[in-house]
């Protein structure tokens, strides 16, 4: 539990240190960690190719927040990914994961109509995933909603996992 809990400090650490009000705070960390998500990806050789991926389905508009490609040589073809970052910043993170899980299976929905071969991850900061998605509960819920994962250091700037 010592780890998670400096995870945690880290994380939060991080988060506030863009604070100078209540938005602008929250505007500008969810920025910074957008940009984080996007350099973690460009390391692992992943090409940006939407930066938001916009998708019209039925007459609804979507905009998630990253689109990316990669070459890969064994199978000569592409892997294609779609990336929403969340920062889960307010004050529960229960709610913030109701948000989530909602936007996520409505963007998984569009790409499955409009770009089927593109792959959806939800992208969280480590801090996170060690003290909210870890608990039984949320493992039960991105179990049942398969929701693949990118967990990314906002500090590092790099990305520590791929949960598919």
């Amino acid at each position: 539990m010592g780890k998670q809990l400096l995870e945690l400090i880290d994380y939060l650490t991080y988060a506030l240190k863009y604070e100078v009000n209540q938005k602008k705070s929250t505007m500008a960390a969810k920025d910074k960690f957008h940009a984080v998500v996007r350099v973690a990806l460009e390391k692992q050789q992943w090409r940006i190719t939407d930066d938001p991926l916009r998708l019209e389905v039925g007459g609804t508009k979507f905009e998630i927040d990253l689109g990316a490609e990669q070459l890969l040589a064994a199978e000569r073809g592409e892997e294609k990914i779609a990336v929403e970052i969340k920062t889960f910043l307010s004050d529960s993170p229960l709610t913030d994961y109701h948000a989530a899980l909602g936007q996520f299976l409505n963007y998984r929905l569009a790409l499955e109509i409009s770009d089927p071969t593109r792959i959806l991850y939800l992208a969280v900061p480590v801090g996170v995933y060690e003290v909210f998605f870890k608990r039984e509960f949320a493992q039960i819920s991105v179990e049942r909603y398969q929701i693949k994962q990118i967990i990314y250091d906002p500090i590092q700037e790099v990305i520590l996992q791929w949960i598919p």
